[in-house]
């Protein structure tokens, strides 16, 4: 490993051109950016490779694609899963190239599918997939990568015809309009997603929606509008300690989480009851949502804060910013950050 003056000059050198990233360093600076190879040395997506005989390399794909059996896709929903988990305990930042590689083998099979009966197992995947990579894209401040998932999500949920799949996509990638000072447009696709879905959905997603356009209206300044929006999530939401939505399994939510996420927009709007919401969410909540746990914290420090009681509020940043620095969450690092300067 170069001295740390042999970095500095190296760093300057990759940022000028005047030296190309070894594997080595890109490996270490992969995971430490959270960005994927590309990213990393700017060189754009990958292109083609030319087919030598063109029509035989096509029917060779296509005969490949058409031979994708349900154990395949339960495979591709396997690793999906997996990378769910880990991205849960330890953070998006580890995951790029796994989830980038994992995204290309669904597409790969999509692109050369022909019928509809191959065609609609692999988009639904691909759609899963795709919505939880742009959502570890958020994670890691990677605002365009995650928009550009979230737009391959609803596409292949749309392939697929599956409106739930297609209403989530919508409803996450709202957050990246909020993230970039838009949360007023994000409120309206956010509605928009409830349209798309109707009645057809699960409830648990219903109420997923209507949390998820609270928290848009309490960042776009709508108090009214956010809390008839959680009044709504509570009452759609299924009773029981259950949290994972059989139709879809990218959901997590059940009367516990919503809860906190209660809380959450009633620290975003200033109300002092947010206390009570988040501190009845932290004794129940599981502890390995690492990054969600780390949220909570932080959603216990705005909300000390608005009490004027800062002592409380420095615990839990402090909370807030261990956890964080375990998951390398781009986004909670830079909340951490704005809350610490009020302290």
């Amino acid at each position: 490993m170069a001295s740390k003056a042999s970095l500095r000059v190296y760093v300057s050198e990759w940022e000028n051109g005047k030296r190309v990233i070894s594997d080595r360093y890109a490996a270490i600076l992969r995971r430490l950016l959270g960005v994927t190879d590309a990213e990393l040395r700017d060189t754009g997506p990958a292109q083609a490779v030319p087919m030598a005989d063109g029509y035989g390399e096509l029917l060779s794909r296509i005969d490949s694609a058409s031979s994708v059996s349900a154990s395949m896709v339960k495979a591709f929903n396997d690793q999906t899963e997996l990378l769910r988990t880990m991205d849960r305990q330890m953070g998006a930042a580890g995951l790029v190239d796994q989830m980038t590689g994992h995204l290309a083998a669904l597409e790969e099979a999509l692109n050369f599918a022909v019928l509809p009966s191959a065609r609609r197992p692999v988009a639904l995947a691909l759609a899963g997939a795709s919505t939880l990579a742009a959502w570890q894209a958020i994670d890691s401040g990677a605002v365009e990568r995650a928009w550009r998932h979230y737009e391959l999500a609803k596409r292949a949920a749309r392939d697929a015809e599956a409106p739930m799949y297609l209403a989530h996509a919508m409803g996450e990638q709202a957050y990246v309009l909020c993230e970039a000072g838009r949360p007023a447009l994000g409120v309206e696709l956010v509605r928009d997603a409830q349209r798309t879905l109707g009645q057809a959905g699960s409830p648990r997603l219903r109420a997923w929606l209507h949390a998820a356009e609270a928290e848009l209206c309490a960042h776009a300044g709508m108090p009214d509008d956010c809390r008839r929006a959680l009044d709504a999530a509570m009452n759609e939401i299924p009773p029981g300690a259950e949290d994972r939505d059989p139709d879809m399994v990218s959901i997590f939510l059940n009367g516990a989480h919503l809860t906190r996420w209660r809380g959450n927009v009633l620290a975003l709007l200033g109300d002092e009851e947010a206390v009570t919401s988040l501190y009845n969410a932290l004794e129940v909540m599981d502890p390995t949502f690492v990054r969600a746990r780390a949220g909570l914290h932080a959603d216990l420090t705005q909300a000390h804060l608005i009490r004027a009681e800062y002592d409380d509020a420095r615990t839990h940043l402090q909370q807030a910013r261990l956890l964080a620095s375990r998951t390398g969450s781009v986004r909670q690092r830079r909340r951490i950050d704005m809350l610490s300067s009020k302290l």
